[in-house]
C-alpha cells in the first residue's frame, strides 16, 4: 500500500517538484499508473523505460514514490538557476560526447550501493518513431555491477504529446505501467562472457516491450 503524500519522506525541493509534476501530469494529461507496488521500498533499485519524449523522466520520476536520480547531458550546467536545481534534485551530468562517460557510471554506482534509486532509458536517447529501440549496454553494465532490482516500466502516449520533432499536445492521454522487479538472477548470464552487460541490457529492454497499456476503466 502506497502511502498518500511519499514526498514527506523526500528532500524539500526534490518533494515539491514531485508533487508539482504529479499535479500537472493529472490535468494536462490525465496521467495514470498501474504496478507502482512492483517500486522496492528499501534498498538500491533501477527504474529502466522506454524513451520517446522529453516528458518521460519527469513523469515516471512522478509516479515513483521514492526519491530517484536521473541524467541530464552535461550541457545543461550553465551556472545559472538551472544548474542549481539539476545539483540540488540530484540529477547526474553525463557527457554524450565521451561516448561512454565513466564518471557518470561510477557515481551511478556509488548512488545505487547507497540504497537510492536510479532512472534510466536504455535506448540511450528519444525514439524518432515511437517504437522500441535496441538497448545499449549501459543499463546491463550498472545492474550486473552492482547487483539491484530493475523494475521495467514502460510509458504509452508521450510520444503522441510530445514526440521527437512533434508539437505538444496537452490533453494526450499517457499511462506508466511499472513490471515486476528483474533480480539479478533474471538478467545476469556470467556465461555470456564480454557480452554479459549487453546480454543483461536486452533482457530488460525485453522485459519493457512485453509490458502491455491499462485497459480503459469501464465506469
Amino acid at each position: 500500500m502506497s502511502l498518500p503524500f511519499p514526498q514527506v519522506g523526500m528532500d524539500f525541493v526534490y518533494g515539491f517538484f514531485h508533487f508539482g509534476m504529479g499535479v500537472l501530469c493529472d490535468i494536462h494529461f490525465n496521467a495514470e499508473v498501474s504496478g507502482v507496488e512492483n517500486i522496492p521500498r528499501q534498498g538500491g533499485f533501477i527504474v529502466a523505460g522506454n524513451h520517446v519524449s522529453l516528458l518521460d523522466p519527469p513523469i515516471v520520476g512522478s509516479f515513483v514514490p521514492r526519491q530517484i536520480c536521473a541524467f541530464a547531458r552535461k550541457t545543461l550546467w550553465k551556472g545559472s538557476f538551472v544548474s542549481w536545481w539539476l545539483d540540488t534534485v540530484g540529477v547526474i551530468p553525463v557527457d554524450r560526447d565521451a561516448g561512454s562517460d565513466v564518471t557518470a557510471i561510477r557515481r551511478v554506482i556509488r548512488v545505487l550501493q547507497g540504497n537510492k534509486g536510479v532512472i534510466v532509458f536504455p535506448e540511450g536517447t528519444r525514439s524518432a518513431t515511437g517504437r522500441l529501440q535496441r538497448p545499449k549496454s549501459g543499463v546491463g553494465l550498472m545492474a550486473c555491477r552492482t547487483g539491484v532490482p530493475v523494475v521495467p516500466a514502460r510509458i504509452f502516449g508521450s510520444y503522441e504529446a510530445f514526440g521527437r520533432d512533434r508539437p505538444l499536445r496537452l490533453g494526450t492521454p499517457i499511462a506508466v505501467v511499472f513490471g515486476q522487479p528483474l533480480l539479478p538472477g533474471d538478467y545476469d548470464d556470467r556465461t555470456t562472457g564480454k557480452e554479459r552487460y549487453e546480454h543483461a541490457s536486452e533482457r530488460v529492454m525485453a522485459a519493457i516491450g512485453a509490458l502491455e497499456r491499462p485497459r480503459p476503466k469501464v465506469i
